[in-house]
């Protein structure tokens, strides 16, 4: 009996010992890794590194960088992308743009204004404008319409007009990682040195092509549905401008929308196996055989103006990847390289913004970013918090 008492006073002062030695040792870990990350910051360095300064990243910037936080950005090409996605916001983009205080940004822009769609369908055709009664814009409720790059690159100005935002031409090559936490990037900048930068924080949001993901999430793999096709008749307007045409047409659906006062887009998805080669001519014989007959003939002769002048037709996938939250501290993904849906919906920047305007109102308790579990808490509430979001769209 004696023995068996002695056995189990030992294991429970084993267990007591083990128990104070892992706590103090995390604790001490903790505040090692915060350390770390406070020696980091000093001398103006970053709290947060973004990379990529497309629509997402420029908005972020912006955001943090009202909110008193030092933003580095590293964008690949500075120069006005020439992008044939990302052309039409809808009225709830807009009123998340205006929450960040950047709808100024699609003024001087010849932005179009747009107030609802024009569907057609075996020769009717039905009105769906977006609701003006019940709901909650201080404006009236209407989209916008574009040239992409236009609007990057006011995104980017209005960003680089705050003296707490560097924004940097580089390539980024990796992340850098310390016992599952990232702590900043490595990258060639403009003169093709390759350098680092350090913060407690890095975001990921480079777009639908991100090389950084794979090294992030295992269930990352974007599916290529089908592939949009387009290309931009220059030197004319559509008799309602003010309406996205979306034609339901064989193989799959058209869409005519004006981008300018004087730019009609012109677009229309083919299905992975039957894409015809636009190098040998194919392209352009399909749309005049097959997708030409099917467009109204109100906005026919637009649609074949661009074909008739040789416009440059450009093809983007569209691809569907589910949001995926990484498992290492220090780094969240946003954006196409987060999260895709058909670019049809036409709500790809309207939810982007959405999620720059949760996780901003997320972060702005915490004086610094150097808490990595902190952090990590705010990026999981994020994560739960958009879900929820994303159903009301």
């Amino acid at each position: 009996m004696a023995f068996t008492h002695v056995c189990l006073w030992t294991l429970v002062a084993f267990v007591l010992t083990w128990t104070v030695f892992y706590l103090t040792n995390m604790k001490k870990k903790a505040t090692d890794l915060a350390d770390t990350v406070a020696e980091d910051q000093k001398d103006g360095a970053a709290d947060v590194i973004i990379v990529g300064a497309g629509v997402g990243g420029s908005a972020l910037a912006y955001a943090l960088a009202k909110d008193g936080r030092r933003v580095h950005v590293i964008e690949r090409d500075m120069r006005e992308p020439e992008r044939m996605m990302g052309e039409f916001m809808q009225p709830g983009g807009r009123l998340m743009l205006s929450k960040l205080g950047l709808q100024d940004c699609l003024e001087d822009i010849d932005a179009q204004k747009a107030t609802g769609l024009a569907v057609y369908k075996d020769g009717k055709e039905a009105d769906a404008p977006f609701p003006v009664d019940n709901n909650n814009f201080s404006y009236e409720p209407s989209a916008r319409s574009f040239h992409n790059g236009r609007f990057v690159q006011q995104l980017r100005r209005k960003a680089f007009s705050l003296s707490n935002v560097r924004l940097e031409e580089g390539t980024v090559k990796s992340l850098l990682e310390e016992k599952g936490v990232v702590k900043g990037v490595t990258y060639k900048n403009k003169e093709g040195e390759e350098t680092t930068a350090l913060a407690p924080l890095t975001v990921v949001c480079d777009g639908c092509y991100s090389n950084l993901r794979r090294s992030l999430n295992d269930d990352n793999n974007a599916e290529i549905m089908s592939y949009i096709v387009g290309y931009i008749s220059k030197n004319c307007r559509l008799e309602e401008p003010e309406k996205l045409h979306l034609i339901l047409s064989k193989p799959s659906f058209t869409m005519v929308y004006q981008i300018s006062s004087t730019d009609v887009r012109c677009g229309f998805e083919v299905l992975p196996e039957n894409f015809p080669s636009i190098a040998n001519g194919e392209m352009s014989t399909f749309m005049k055989n097959t997708i030409v007959p099917q467009v109204p003939p109100k906005l026919r002769k637009i649609f074949l103006k661009g074909i008739d002048e040789g416009a440059h037709i450009k093809v983007v996938p569209a691809k569907r990847m589910t949001s995926t939250l990484s498992k290492k501290k220090g780094v969240i993904v946003l954006g196409d390289a987060f999260n895709m849906r058909h670019p049809v919906v036409a709500s790809g920047m309207m939810v982007l913004l959405s999620d720059i305007l949760i996780l901003r109102r997320l972060l702005q308790p915490l004086s610094n970013l150097g808490d990595a579990n902190k952090v990590s808490e705010v990026i999981n509430s994020f994560y739960d918090i958009r879900k929820v979001s994303i159903c009301t769209y």
